[in-house]
Parts: C-alpha cells; structure tokens; sequence
C-alpha cells in the first residue's frame, strides 16, 4: 500500500484501525449502544494480531496530584488512543477528553470514532507536547 500522506503519525497503524471501525459499521450500522461497537471493535482486533489494550484507567494530574479518574476505551499498539461515541456530531467535549486522555498517557495520536446516523466519522488527535518519541 502507498500512502499519499507523508506527514501523519502512525499511517498504516491508523489506517488498519479506521478499517476496522468501518468494518465495524458497515455491519452494524447506527442502531446500537457504544458497549456493542466497542466489543464489536475488540473482536476484530483480537484477529488482527495488533497488541491492545481495552477500557484502560487513566489518572489525570495536576501538580502532582490526582485531580480526576477516565477510562479509555483502547489504546492499540501502545501508540493510539481509540476513544468511540454514539452521536449525531462529535462534542468538544469528547475532543478535549481524548486530548486529556493524550496527555495523560503521554502519547502522540489519539482517534475519536463517532458512530452516526450518516456513517461513521473520525477525527484524528495530536499531543504536540508529549514527550514520548516512539
């Protein structure tokens, strides 16, 4: 496969994952619950031998102290963050979360998955500041 794009991060890996949650639509399309998408998505990476972690608890810190707790839905490869949604548009809200979830984990990309009633949309996450150079 040859990629157009030179300047993302991670361009196969996110690819492969986009795929996945496209497969993931095309069989289920918008009547479902997240849990549903989400265990449907943790099948799919079980067969693709990729390395993933699922509903991981993060802490986010302020000062050195402990100020809130999250869940991330997935982090694939020990390099993406995959945090997937249920709605009509994708919420500031679920963007600064992912965001959050970025800095905490001090990775560099994080994928916000929206299963809508018009298809699936995603948005890639950058951590300009991490300090983690894999």
């Amino acid at each position: 496969m040859e990629l157009k794009r030179k300047d993302l991060l991670y361009p196969k890996l996110s690819y492969q994952i986009i795929g996945i949650l496209f497969d993931v639509y095309n069989q289920f399309g918008f009547r479902y619950q997240e849990k549903y998408y989400q265990r449907a998505i943790a099948s799919v990476l079980k067969t693709t031998g990729l390395s993933f972690r699922e509903q991981v608890p993060v802490k986010i810190h302020f000062h050195e102290t402990d100020i809130a707790r999250g869940i991330i839905d997935f982090i694939i490869e020990e390099k993406i963050v995959l945090e997937i949604k249920k709605g009509e548009r994708f919420l500031k809200s679920n963007i600064d979360q992912v965001y959050g979830y970025l800095k905490a984990t001090n990775l560099k990309l994080g994928i916000l998955a929206n299963f809508t009633s018009r298809g699936l949309q995603f948005k890639r996450i950058v951590n300009l500041i991490s300090k983690n150079d894999s």
